[in-house]
Order: structure tokens, then sequence, then C-alpha cells
């Protein structure tokens, strides 16, 4: 049962989505599939069964040519893996030619930790707007993904136990975190702000719209300007949140419970982090 490149990528597509992956892991993992495509494609070849190791190997060495990171290399090879695996477990290819393809070596940048010098800064910078001072303090003190903040409904929050309620979101599982008094404070003075309206979401627009991970992503960047805070994201929070926990004693397990980790080796990462002395704050100025 013969099937074209094409064919088999929509079907993988669909196969990530049922599977609940997130919407970026899709995006991103369905665009590797379509380069390596175009890539076979320019030799002639369109169908699944026509690709062959030789052919993998040659587009790898085609990405590192054209400048692609060791990290972005290893992902696109990742997926392609992946799509292999899914083709043989549909009964479209018998041999995966993606198996021996090995990744290429490359130095992992360790996890951002913002110094206390610098989210005290952060939170100095967005003092003056209630709306953006509850996210950057909620970042901070539960370790939150930002897609989770933004799903964050009015029922989520528990204030007479100080806990917040996330919500499961594509293969994660749903959990508690506690909310404590900076965490709380901070919600608290935004709600009194927050436009009236039947909207359930937490965090809104001045339209009463939810507030969207992509403007929430800008509007901090926003703030690490104005903080003078270079080469900052917005993970970096939750980094700082991880890491503190752990030098305050939490166990390492509750601390993987706490953020969500799948697995407890996610989270032993950030061990090294502790042992480190804490780094020069990467603060610059601005004049007014």
């Amino acid at each position: 049962m013969t099937k074209t490149l094409a064919d088999a990528q929509a079907l993988y597509e669909d196969h990530l989505r049922q599977a609940g992956k997130a919407h970026a892991t899709i995006i991103a993992y369905t665009k590797d599939i379509e380069q390596l495509i175009d890539f076979v494609g320019k030799k002639g070849k369109t169908q699944v069964d026509e690709v062959n190791q030789t052919d993998i190997e040659e587009f790898k060495e085609q990405l590192k040519k054209n400048r692609y990171t060791g990290k972005s290399v290893s992902r696109k090879i990742n997926s392609i893996k992946s799509f292999f695996r899914f083709l043989i477990a549909e009964g479209y290819i018998e041999d995966n030619p993606a198996d021996d393809i090995a990744h290429p070596r490359y130095d992992q940048t360790p996890p951002r930790v913002l110094s206390k010098i610098e989210y005290r800064a952060l939170r100095d910078a967005a003092r003056g707007d209630a709306r953006m001072a509850a996210i950057v303090e909620l970042l901070l003190q539960t370790g939150m993904r930002i897609s989770e903040l933004a799903s964050l409904q009015m029922e989520d929050l528990d204030f007479e136990r100080d806990v917040i309620f996330i919500r499961a979101q594509n293969s994660r599982e749903a959990r508690k975190v506690p909310l404590n008094d900076a965490g709380k404070k901070a919600l608290m003075d935004y709600l009194e702000v927050r436009p009236r309206t039947r909207e359930k979401t937490v965090f809104l627009t001045k339209t009463c719209r939810p507030f969207l991970v992509r403007n929430i992503r800008t509007a901090i960047d926003r703030y690490f300007r104005l903080a003078g805070i270079r080469d900052a994201k917005v993970n970096d929070l939750r980094h700082t949140f991880i890491v503190e926990q752990l030098k305050a004693g939490t166990p390492l397990v509750y601390v993987s419970q706490l953020v969500g980790h799948k697995r407890i080796t996610t989270t032993e990462k950030y061990l090294k982090l502790i042992e480190q002395p804490e780094m020069e704050p990467n603060i610059q100025i601005e004049e007014l």
C-alpha cells in the first residue's frame, strides 16, 4: 500500500492532533516534514517508500550548510524519526530510513534564571499596571506556563483555600498550585480593576477579550526592556520559580508536581543551577 509523501504528511498532522500534541508542536513537526518532502521532491521522489537513509543524511547536511543550529537540526531529526515511525505503525512502509540517523552534538544553553535584583526590577517596572503586575507575580510565584496563565478562568481561582486550578492542556494533566500572599494580593488588585463582563477568562484586554499568549509575551518583553533586563524571556520566570523553590529546600518531587513536569529528570536538571553562585544581574539602566 503506497502513499504519497504529501498525503502522509496530512495524515501525520491529524495523528499529532488526535494525540493531543500542543499546537506549536504540531506546526513545528509538520513544517519539518514539509522541508524534507521539498528536498526529496527535487530528487524526483514523491512516495513514502522512496525515501532512504541517504536522502535524510543529505537533508541533514544541507541544513548544516544553511547554518541551522545544532538544536534546530536535532529537532528536525526528531520530527523525521517520529514521522517514519508513524508510517511503519500505519503499515505504509516496512523499514524505517531514519532509524540510524544520528543527532548532531551541540551545547545546550542552561536555563536563564533571573537574579533577585532583576526580578525586583521587573516587578517595579510593572507596578503601575495592575494586570501586568498580577501576570508577572503569578508567573514568578507559581511557575505556571504562560499558556496556562492565559487559559485561567475565574472559577479556577480559589481564594478561600489559596489555590489555583490549572486545567489539563494537550497531553498535560490538570493540577493545583498554591497561591501565596504576594500572588494573591497582586491578583486581587487586578480583579478590582478588571473589566466588568460575562467573559470568564481571568486576564482580559481593554475590549474584554481574552489576553492571548502572544500578546502577553509581547507585553512582558516590553517590561523586561523597561526594567533594563537583557537577554530574558517569559519562560525565565518559570525557571526562576523552580530554582528559588529548590534553593529553599522544597522537595524535588513536589517542585516537579507544582510545575507540571512529566518527568522528574526534567526538574533534576535545575539542581546544577542552585550549586552555582548567583550570576551578576544582566541589567542595563536606560536613560529617561
